[in-house]
């Protein structure tokens, strides 16, 4: 049985997990200690999380002070049509999102609102259950004033509350998830996030049309933020833009 308990030092104790959390946990570590600024770490952790967590469905977005919303989702087992009634209507409707966002720190949705009181809203019977999902636990992470993304996992109505487990096992997570989104933000690259997306996927073959569709932007915006990261790069062309990406991050 897991047991999680507080160290001498005040942080999270995570003693007493079974071997394959371990081993899960380590990975994510190891992910995250090794992932370069052109890596999206978002997706992958993602998934690796809800598996740790124990979690059904799982999102993470950043939200973005100029525009107002939060955007650049990545998604687990929910419903594509679901998510993009959340970018237009939900998440200006949404009663506990920038609640939990406030906190930043990792904290059990029902900390900030009972359930009975979420399963009356229309954000939970026209969004949430319309997925399957019923109680969660959220994670936010900032650079001082700045975001930098967040985590947000989910159970169904039939599984068990999320416990301290979880959130001490965040806890943890959370310096490694702060560093290696740090760096795909700014670290030592001078492109945008946006611009490592794309060079991201010229690495990795796509034309100009699949990043289009990937990204959900128009095919003149891919051709502008190429343009910025060759012009940043000082790179003559899509392929030595390719090559310097691959050999940054050690892609053969």
């Amino acid at each position: 049985m897991d047991r999680i308990t507080t160290s001498a030092a005040g942080g999270p104790d995570i003693t007493g997990l079974s071997l394959p959390d371990m081993q899960l946990f380590g990975a994510i570590v190891a992910r995250l200690t090794r992932a370069a600024p052109w890596d999206d770490v978002r997706a992958p952790v993602l998934a690796d999380l809800a598996r740790l967590l124990r979690a059904d469905y799982g999102a993470s977005y950043v939200w973005s002070e100029r525009s107002g919303r939060f955007g650049n989702a990545t998604i687990l087992n929910m419903d594509p049509d679901n998510i993009a009634r959340y970018d237009t209507w939900f998440q200006y409707r949404d009663p506990i999102t920038h609640r939990m966002r406030a906190l930043a720190r990792p904290a059990l949705v029902d900390e900030i609102m009972p359930r009975r009181d979420l399963h009356r809203t229309e954000f939970y019977t026209d969004f949430l259950a319309r997925d399957g999902l019923s109680h969660g636990i959220n994670m936010f992470l900032k650079d001082g004033a700045r975001d930098l993304g967040d985590f947000r996992l989910w159970r169904g109505h039939r599984a068990p509350d999320f416990s301290q487990r979880e959130l001490a096992l965040l806890r943890a997570l959370e310096p490694f998830l702060k560093a290696a989104l740090m760096r795909q933000q700014g670290g030592d690259t001078p492109l945008s996030p946006r611009e490592l997306e794309v060079v991201r996927l010229v690495a990795r073959g796509c034309t100009d049309r699949d990043i289009s569709r990937i990204l959900g932007i128009s095919h003149g915006t891919v051709r502008t933020h190429l343009g910025r990261a060759m012009a940043k790069e000082d790179c003559a062309n899509r392929s030595e833009l390719a090559a310097l990406y691959s050999a940054r991050v050690g892609v053969n």
